[in-house]
């Protein structure tokens, strides 16, 4: 993510004009006529890989998560990595900008200028304490800006030899390239700016820095292009044709932006389609690319609004709704994951560590909420399922059957004031349903979220929802199922087969 660099069009591959969504409605009104959805065979959909949803934190944020004590990594993050992805082996991604303002101290070797920050063994002993304790997969960034092999080659030595061959999954070259010859990678004494490359770097230069740094890389899978650009991005086989090496394709998505003060977003932009169907449509293609080269993808960096958020948008419940809804269209694209990004002291920020008094404690935002559901509604190993019928618009469905063939019925309202009622019509050999909703005081709440009645409260030391659970059954009528669902809200209904 570019903070400061980032007025860019670079993070706006998924960050065209959005039109107001029909589901902000201005007025309570009763709710609208029944729609009615038909859950078609099984076997229809992608499979939801192991490790779908993880997270994306820049280099510093790793001491401000887990502390600097490897013996003492705070247990609260733990749990909450736990909690997306249950049972698996979670993805986390180390990099963003701080990618090209980090090294690892070469030996006779000055400090580049663009670096801010020195990884230490006491760095990276924690960051194998987290990789151990969770079995982690750990994509780590590689500083492609200081444009040297020495300080590639040492950085990414470090974190094979450090953390493990186990743990590091790739090392991700650079952290988007495209805005290398547009934005300052620092600043003289003099005040003067100096960018990373020249300006008019293009992807052909970036695929010829990229295989220089190759040449210094230990032999892990290398990622790449790490972009969001959607000047880059149509040309993405020709960077696997011409990088045997590359075993993961990054990608950045951030369906709304919020660089400069003029860039005004919304709740309705972040509750409308285009923030997570067309966001999902706009990626499909590169995820398709991959596809064909036999090289797996990753959204690896991913949020609603770029640029560090946007007050009262990405901070709101509408973003578990969002996020909730954004993994599913994802993860109907066939992408292999998809990393959510968290800076703490943002207001992007999804969670939020303090240490205070020799303890941890977490502050969950509303969108981390939306993760969780997600992690219930769509086991690892789950495929998605198809529906047939017309679809209230404000209104999605989704639906997941695991290997054990239990059936999981996701439903999101997005109208802000109006309840629905949605008739669900199920396989056979399904009897009652169990039902949870995610539920807030309102679209705009920042707090008082609840997940099948539990929450995190206002902070969390252990990492796990609490207090009574509220849920409920639902007997069909025939086949038939019929579902009331309030305003922004989601329901999750779970059908063990019978």
């Amino acid at each position: 993510m570019r903070t400061l660099r980032a007025a860019c069009t670079g993070l706006c591959l998924l960050g065209a004009a959005l039109a107001p969504v029909a589901c902000a409605d201005g007025a309570a009104s009763a709710a609208s006529p029944a729609s009615a959805l038909t859950v078609s065979a099984p076997a229809s959909g992608p499979t939801i890989p192991d490790g779908f949803v993880g997270l994306s934190m820049e280099f510093r944020g790793l001491a401000a998560y887990v502390g600097t004590d490897p013996r003492a990594v705070d247990p609260a993050f733990e749990q909450l990595v736990r909690d997306i992805a249950p049972g698996q082996r979670p993805v986390l991604r180390i990099g963003g900008d701080s990618t090209d303002w980090t090294w690892w101290p070469v030996a006779h070797m000055a400090r580049p200028p663009g670096v801010k920050y020195d990884l230490t063994p006491g760095y990276l002993a924690v960051a194998h304490s987290l990789a151990q304790t969770l079995d982690a997969r750990m994509i780590m960034g590689i500083n492609l800006e200081a444009n040297s092999q020495a300080v590639a080659g040492a950085e990414a030595r470090a974190f094979v030899d450090r953390l493990g061959r186990r743990a590091v999954s790739a090392l991700e070259i650079g952290n988007e390239p495209e805005l290398y010859g547009s934005f300052s990678w620092y600043k003289t004494p003099s005040g003067q700016h100096v960018d990373g490359r020249p300006h008019g770097y293009d992807l052909p230069a970036f695929i010829s820095d990229f295989t220089r740094m190759a040449r210094a890389m230990p032999n892990v899978a290398l990622s790449g292009p790490d972009s969001g650009s959607p000047h880059w991005l149509p040309q993405l086989g020709t960077f696997l044709d011409r990088e045997p090496r590359v075993g993961l394709v990054s990608l950045h998505a951030y369906p709304l932006k919020h660089c400069v003060a003029t860039n005004v977003v919304t709740e309705a932009e972040l509750l409308a389609d285009s923030a997570t169907h067309g966001l999902a449509a706009r990626v499909a293609p590169y995820i398709d690319t991959a596809a064909r080269h036999h090289v797996p993808a990753r959204i690896d960096e991913i949020n609603a609004v770029s640029c560090g958020g946007a007050r009262g948008v990405s901070d709101t419940f509408g973003s578990a709704l969002w996020s909730l809804d954004a993994l599913f269209e994802l993860a109907r694209t066939g992408v292999g994951g998809v990393n959510v990004h968290t800076v703490p002291g943002t207001i992007n920020e999804i969670l939020g560590p303090s240490f205070t008094g020799g303890h941890w404690q977490i502050s969950v935002h509303p969108e981390y909420y939306g993760l969780v559901m997600f992690a219930q509604a769509a086991p690892a190993g789950s495929r998605l399922l198809a529906l047939t019928g017309a679809q209230t618009v404000g209104v999605k469905t989704w639906a997941t059957l695991a290997h054990d063939r239990t059936l999981r019925v996701t439903l999101i309202n997005k109208h802000v004031r109006q309840g629905e009622t949605v008739r669900l019509r199920l396989l056979s050999g399904y009897g009652q349903a169990s039902v949870e909703q995610l539920r807030a005081p309102s679209v705009t709440a920042t707090s008082g979220i609840t997940l099948g009645g539990q929450s995190f409260g206002s902070e969390t030391s252990t990492g796990t929802l609490a207090g009574p659970s509220q849920t409920s059954t639902l007997a069909p009528a025939g086949s038939t199922y019929v579902v009331h669902l309030p305003a922004a809200s989601a329901t999750l209904l779970v059908l063990p087969h019978s």
